[in-house]
């Protein structure tokens, strides 16, 4: 995605073994370094895209800041708590700009449901539901998703994305102030798990993530005060190229055999927002924009940490347990 943003040069690439291999032939134009702190440190380079393991993010992206780069962070943003606010103080202490890759924001699909929203086509949010169905984890590089202390739990690994939307699409209800989680199996890594977000105005949010099915399947619903809003996204695989996609809208209250309407859009998925966000983090860059800010990167963390531990002592936790 990086290489085919029309705005900027695929200049280094740092990766090692086997990936370095395929880095040099799939980029030749690149030059491929075996140590990612060369990489960040290079004086060619302007901007540093982080796609690492997860309990590598928060000490590549400080290297990168440290070194006066701009920063795309892959999802998570970070582990914890602790490494996102050292991640928030650096971006301010460098003067670049630190972007969250929430690639779901960008969708032709899901980012057209804010959009909908911001312009009162349903009134006021009360309630957003989110389910993935899908196959299990690729295990990635080593075992890296299945290894605990490397992708820090399933919740951050994909919840994360779906709990950034949430919280994007009600953000006109301020923070939550409670959070209910259950899970099948370990909390941390989940074969299903569904967790609800209370605000203080009656607003909900509702994730639901099951990872041991088959192919990928994702639904969501946003009722309003004044309408309401369903898209469904269906493919073999999450990286699908084309894939069964709908957004309806319907304004108003709908009678009984009331048909919604269906709103037109351009192929949605996670092969096009990543090249989606890759130009348009870019010119975020430039600009001294972030399409997501550090700040609401950590507010996705600090929703899946505290699932996490609401699933794991079976009980209803406040926000401020999680962000005070």
């Amino acid at each position: 995605a990086l290489a085919a943003a029309p705005s900027a040069r695929l200049a280094v690439i740092a990766a090692r073994g086997e990936a370095a291999g395929t880095a040099r032939a799939d980029w030749p134009q690149a030059r491929v370094l075996g140590d990612w702190r060369e990489a960040v440190t290079d004086p060619e380079i302007e901007a540093v895209f982080v796609a690492v393991p997860n309990h590598l993010h928060a000490e590549v992206a400080l290297a990168a800041l440290g070194a006066g780069k701009h920063v795309l962070l892959e999802k998570p943003m970070a582990l914890t708590l602790v490494q996102c606010d050292a991640l928030v103080a650096a971006a301010r202490a460098s003067g670049r700009v630190l972007t969250i890759g929430h690639e779901l924001r960008l969708s032709t699909q899901f980012g057209r449901i804010a959009a909908l929203i911001d312009e009162g086509a349903i009134g006021r949010p009360e309630a957003v539901q989110i389910s993935l169905f899908r196959f299990p984890y690729r295990s990635g590089a080593g075992g890296w998703r299945y290894d605990r202390a490397r992708v820090g739990s399933w919740l951050l690994e994909e919840a994360v994305h779906h709990a950034d939307l949430a919280l994007w699409w009600l953000r006109a209800s301020g923070e939550p102030v409670l959070l209910r989680a259950d899970a099948v199996g370990d909390p941390a890594m989940p074969r299903a798990f569904s967790a609800t977000l209370r605000f203080a105005d009656g607003a909900a949010a509702t994730v639901v993530n099951t990872v041991a099915g088959f192919e990928h399947h994702l639904a969501v619903a946003v009722i309003g005060e004044a309408g309401s809003i369903r898209a469904l996204w269906s493919a073999a695989m999450d990286r699908a190229e084309t894939a069964t996609a709908s957004l309806h809208l319907f304004r108003g209250r709908a009678a009984p055999g009331a048909r919604a309407e269906a709103l037109d859009f351009a192929p949605s998925g996670e092969v096009h927002e990543l090249a989606t966000q890759a130009e348009q983090a870019i010119r975020g860059f430039r600009a001294g924009r972030a399409l997501v800010t550090p700040e609401e990167g950590r507010a996705a963390v600090a929703a899946c940490l505290l699932a996490e531990r609401s699933a794991r002592e079976g009980r209803e936790i406040a926000w401020r347990e999680a962000c005070g």
